[in-house]
């Protein structure tokens, strides 16, 4: 009970100052107390964290308070319902207490005060506790006492229960990155032939036997980002936007926030496993190195492929022994110059360690199963699989070659050809202690950002044909059974289809308003022609994509949130919209004069110095295939997508592990 009350009192004492806020001091910091991780965080048994606390003294303000000094000689206690009496923090993680930090920092409490330029200042007394882990289940009770008990902070904390046995040898994470329910039905719409109302073939994602939905805010915003969420799922930690493996702190180095154990770097230091990454994205995306990442900053992108390979410096938990099989794009943070970490070669680092490098398609096939393996075929994120089957020009036009010339990289393989072979090699090196792969469709959401809609949808069904041939192929190494595959997104955008649109009518037609009546809604929606074969006309890109990307008569969809912009609705051969640019001398961006000109001018929902769409709030799908499947189904939070998986593969041991071993 003592619990419970405290939860409310503590929950009371912070709505009047952070409820529905746009400006926060610290997202995850109601009163002048920090106590990082906050109340209401979960962890799995053995899993190692850090701990901060920051005490705040504004100096002006709204909360201006005692002059702006911080208190240094606040307390800290940790009690576990039901077991001993309170015990300092130190005490009971029988550590030595850590010197006092201290710091400024500033920030604007509202709209008002940003437009005037009248920002808050905050000193800063505060204490991080490293490298501990609570191994009990039990709820725990974390309380900072400052300002001589005026100001008190209280964080409930929660240790699920144990799962040390190991139900999964492999899982295979896919992430549709910003891939929604919406976007799997006009998927299914544009590459799966219908009958009088019924589908003559399926996705593979159909016939996955388990689905769910997870709701991903973040931590201190209901509207999340690639960064945070992918680190919820990745260590069962909800973090702030950018933030990557870590708890949000003010302090001003990006690189100390307290820190928390991924999936990775568990199952590497307890079983000793294999992992790898797959992605369509310039490898350093947040996506796939939120897996490795320990920044409150997704935009460090060379310090980051440093951690990937290195773990983080002096942080011995994180030497996580890097990746066995890393690939994707993002030449810039391995060739030497400004975009690599300090300026040197990260392609002949990961040599040092012992990787074998592949820069092409064809290299990639080619490489030894058993070695550790990095492929990077270009600069930036990889062409979408629009571009790379159906208009294929489009990779001409690019200097993105991977190793420095300014020359198009047209030797690319896509997110099937890269997770299997990785799947070669992961099966070959973790043999019996299994591995971990985590495969991301990156530019689902890339090309929803610039209302591509096309685009996104083909990298869409380019993720299901992946899967569908990954359940092959692992069904061909005798590892099916074995292996738990989970696809599912890490936010969504308010994307959806609301009938057709007769492109040439639309075309034809002179006025805006006219325009609109080529859109056909209820009964004049009609029926899909993607799928409707053309005389001459053959993309020669199998049965799982569309035989028609240009019909006359295509899917009438948009976003909830958007730039203004002009629609016409056909797919734009010339590669990737630009929906909307920058007026001369102003950050306020307008119709792009140069996309769909037969179109009509659609106006903006969002603040006019956003050139994209936004992430919304819509819940996104969970599909479970293979061992603990059952456990997936329902609606959950994006954290407990981690703790399935880590119960699975048995990572929840509540005792001292060392690297590969489990001590009982």
């Amino acid at each position: 009970m003592l619990l419970r009350l405290n939860t409310i009192a503590s929950i009371a004492a912070g709505l009047s100052i952070v409820s529905a806020q746009t400006f926060q001091r610290l997202g995850t910091c109601p009163d002048l107390g920090c106590i990082l991780p906050p109340d209401q965080q979960d962890f799995l048994p053995g899993q190692q964290f850090d701990i901060r606390f920051e005490v705040h003294a504004p100096k002006n303000g709204s909360e201006a308070y005692n002059a702006g000094v911080p208190d240094e000689q606040f307390t800290v206690t940790i009690q576990k319902e039901g077991g001993a009496a309170a015990q300092s923090v130190a005490s009971f993680f029988k550590q030595p207490e850590p010197p006092l930090e201290k710091w400024t920092f500033k920030w604007y409490e509202d709209l008002f005060a940003q437009d005037a330029k009248n920002s808050s200042v905050v000193n800063v007394a505060s204490k991080i506790y490293r490298r501990v882990a609570l191994y009990e289940p039990g709820n725990y009770v974390v309380t900072l006492s400052a300002y001589g008990g005026a100001k008190k902070t209280i964080a409930n904390w929660t240790v699920r229960p144990l799962a040390a046995e190991k139900r999964a040898k492999n899982v295979i994470l896919f992430i549709g990155d910003g891939m929604t329910t919406n976007m799997i039905t006009a998927a299914r719409l544009l590459a799966h032939k219908t009958v009088n109302g019924r589908y003559q073939s399926l996705l593979q994602l159909d016939k996955f036997p388990i689905i769910g939905h997870q709701m991903s805010h973040s931590i201190d915003s209901f509207i999340t980002d690639s960064a945070n969420s992918a680190s919820a799922l990745y260590s069962g930690h909800k973090s702030t936007v950018n933030a990557m493996g870590v708890y949000a702190d003010s302090s001003p180095d990006l690189y100390d926030d307290p820190k928390v154990e991924t999936v990775v770097e568990l199952l590497k230091r307890i079983w000793g496993s294999a992992w790898g990454a797959v992605s369509t994205a310039f490898i350093a995306d947040a996506t796939p190195i939120a897996l490795t990442a320990h920044t409150r900053s997704r935009y460090a992108y060379g310090p980051l492929i440093d951690q990937a390979l290195h773990g983080v410096t002096n942080y011995s938990w994180t030497n996580h022994g890097g990746p066995d099989a890393y690939f994707g794009g993002g030449a810039e943070q391995f060739l030497p110059g400004s975009g690599s970490y300090l300026g040197k070669d990260y392609y002949a680092e990961f040599q040092k360690q012992g990787y074998a490098l592949s820069l092409n398609k064809t290299s990639l096939a080619k490489l030894d199963n058993s070695t550790k393996a990095l492929g990077i075929f270009c600069k930036s994120n990889l062409p979408v699989w629009l571009d790379r089957n159906v208009y294929t020009d489009n990779l001409k036009k690019q200097t993105n070659d991977p190793a420095g010339a300014k020359a198009a990289a047209t030797d690319l393989p896509g997110l099937k050809e890269m997770t299997l072979k990785a799947v070669d090699i992961l099966h070959q090196r973790g043999g019996d202690k299994g591995f971990f792969l985590m495969a991301e469709a990156a530019s689902i959401d890339k090309q929803m950002h610039v209302l591509d809609y096309d685009r996104a949808l083909g990298d869409l069904l380019e993720l299901d044909d992946t899967v569908q041939a990954t359940i092959a192929k692992l069904k061909a190494l005798g590892e099916l059974d074995n292996t738990l595959i989970v696809v599912t997104a890490d936010h969504g955008h308010g994307f959806d289809v609301f009938g057709n649109a007769d492109t040439k009518y639309l075309a034809a037609q002179k006025d805006d308003r006219k325009k609109r009546d080529a859109i056909g809604v209820y009964q004049n929606s009609g029926l899909s022609e993607y799928t409707v074969e053309v005389p001459g006309v053959s993309y020669g890109t199998g049965a799982n994509f569309p035989v028609n990307w240009d019909p006359r008569y295509v899917i009438a969809a948009g976003l909830g949130a958007n730039p203004d912009h002009r629609e016409d609705y056909r797919v734009n051969k010339e590669g990737s919209r630009l929906p909307a640019v920058a007026a001369t001398n102003t950050t306020d961006y307008y119709v792009n004069p140069a996309d769909n000109p037969d179109g009509f001018v659609v106006n903006g929902t969002l603040p006019v110095n956003e050139a994209q769409g936004v992430h919304s709030l819509t819940d996104v799908p969970v599909y479970a295939w293979g061992p603990c499947q059952e456990v997936f189904g329902g609606t959950y939070s994006n954290i407990d997508v981690f703790y399935k998986i880590a119960n699975c593969l048995g990572l929840a041991h509540g005792k001292n592990t060392t690297s590969g071993v489990c001590n009982k």
